[in-house]
């Protein structure tokens, strides 16, 4: 509305007007800019409107598999915006004396440091990669500096086709030909058809465990075995680590190198591009490869950043990784301690199989197993309506919930991968439920009404994928 304001910007001074003369005229703007005339009450009703189209894990049960939003608890916010860790400056450190004016910083870093590598059962961590695939790629890239330092001369890596579909891009980046094996009739990985690739050629072999398909890896031991004599090293990609926390170790199942989803497994909430954290933890033998600066206790108990690491594989971020992150996960393992991590594996595995055994009877579960954090449905029963996976996404929306992830794993066709994971009550789960049935139902009774969904939302069906590549913004 013209003329209408929320604020008026007070007059320029001298000085600014100085420096407004100094500006070259052909840089100048000859028209006025069209910008919005809105009150302030304006202004916050829009932006509350728009947040109000949010699915969030504060707003909404979030079902999404594999890559979920979990708990988000606010005493880890606060923590983090504490003004002795918000407000320090990434170079204090490195500055003389800064050492000692960013102790309490240097300590969450070592102390979170120790308590992953006793979770993980590692030798030591590096908290620098500020992703999961950026964490996978730092893996790699010391596996190939063992390999180097070894005189071993190797170019491929196995996958599993149940990988997440970053382990295979990052072993390419990092120069490696991938190699994949299919998976078996129980859903893991065919260990007669690993055998016949397996040789001395393979750098390492990455598995999820448990896998895409929420499955744990029954043949782990094995695996690691048949993979160590060839000096092979298996990496472990900590995706779905929330289902073993606690009951068993990535190290103690013969991984040697892991990587950390702080941002899925420990309190920040993942989604929207970040921010994340993929710390990186390796066994005794690969410790001298992590990247630089590491964290060190010295003598007099004090705490201080080594760069003497001749062997290191050198920088892969700037200064210490995300710190925010870090501090979170570190505030949320001491808040829940040895005991809350063990209760998250068993409520994440309760949830998801509860989930399991009360959708059975309406979906299609092409592996009939106990699974551990997430099932894996098929919606193969609702196609032969013409009713697809993405159809029962956009129901569920109008349901009231966030749609699981769908057309994942690709091992499954018509895949609706579902993590209820561990902070939902019984009564949401049961909410879920009964929207899934619902949805079922409706396929069978009128398949025809799934081509108007989502009603719910300001726009319904989009073309998504010009959505996505011609994005056009107006009023």
């Amino acid at each position: 509305m013209p003329g209408r304001r929320g604020c008026t910007l007070p007059k320029l001074t001298p000085a600014e007007e100085a420096c407004h003369l100094r500006i070259p005229e052909r840089y100048r703007a000859t028209q006025p800019p069209e910008l919005p005339e809105v009150s302030e009450l304006d202004v916050v009703r829009h932006f509350t409107n728009l947040s109000r189209l949010n699915f969030s894990v504060d707003s909404h049960l979030y079902p999404l598999g594999s890559c979920t939003m979990k708990y988000n608890p606010r005493i880890c916010e606060k923590i983090a915006a504490l003004d002795g860790f918000a407000g320090i400056h990434p170079l204090l450190p490195q500055l003389r004396g800064g050492g000692m004016l960013t102790q309490g910083a240097l300590e969450v870093l070592y102390e979170t440091e120790r308590l992953l590598t006793e979770i993980c059962g590692m030798g030591a961590f590096s908290l620098q990669p500020m992703a999961g695939a950026h964490g996978e790629l730092t893996g790699i890239m010391l596996i190939a500096a063992y390999h180097r330092a070894h005189g071993n001369r190797r170019s491929t890596v196995i996958v599993p086709d149940s990988s997440h579909g970053t382990n295979p891009a990052s072993a390419a980046m990092a120069g490696y030909e991938v190699v994949t094996v299919p998976s078996g009739p129980d859903g893991c990985m065919d260990l007669e058809a690993f055998k016949a690739v397996l040789n001395d050629d393979v750098a390492a072999v990455m598995m999820t465990c448990p896998n895409t398909l929420g499955l744990f890896e029954k043949q782990i031991h094995e695996i690691a075995d048949l993979a160590h004599a060839h000096d092979a090293l298996l990496y472990y990609d900590g995706a779905n680590l929330n289902a073993l926390l606690g009951h068993c170790r990535p190290g103690d199942l013969g991984f040697d190198v892991v990587h950390v989803n702080l941002h899925k497994t420990f309190a920040t909430p993942h989604g929207g591009g970040g921010p994340g954290a993929g710390p990186v933890g390796v066994v005794p033998r690969l410790a001298p490869y992590l990247p630089v600066s590491q964290v060190v206790k010295r003598s007099d108990g004090t705490f201080a950043l080594d760069y003497d690491c001749p062997k290191s594989i050198g920088y892969i971020a700037p200064f210490y990784g995300n710190f925010g992150v870090v501090l979170r996960a570190y505030a949320y393992l001491l808040l829940l301690g040895r005991n809350g991590l063990t209760e998250v594996a068993d409520h994440a595995v309760l949830n998801a199989n509860y989930v399991r055994a009360r959708l059975k009877p309406y979906y299609d579960l092409p592996y009939d197993r106990t699974v551990m954090h997430e099932c894996v449905f098929s919606a193969l029963r609702q196609c032969a309506k013409g009713v697809h996976a993405i159809d029962i996404a956009k129901a569920l929306i109008d349901e009231g919930f966030h749609p699981p992830t769908v057309y994942f794993p690709l091992t499954v066709k018509e895949a609706l991968m579902i993590e209820p994971t561990e902070t939902e009550s019984k009564e949401a789960i049961d909410r879920f439920i009964e929207a899934m049935i619902r949805v079922a139902r409706l396929a069978e009774a009128d398949p025809a009404a799934f081509a108007e969904m989502p009603q719910s939302t300001p726009v319904s069906r989009l073309d998504e994928t010009r959505a996505v590549k011609a994005m056009r913004f107006g009023v």
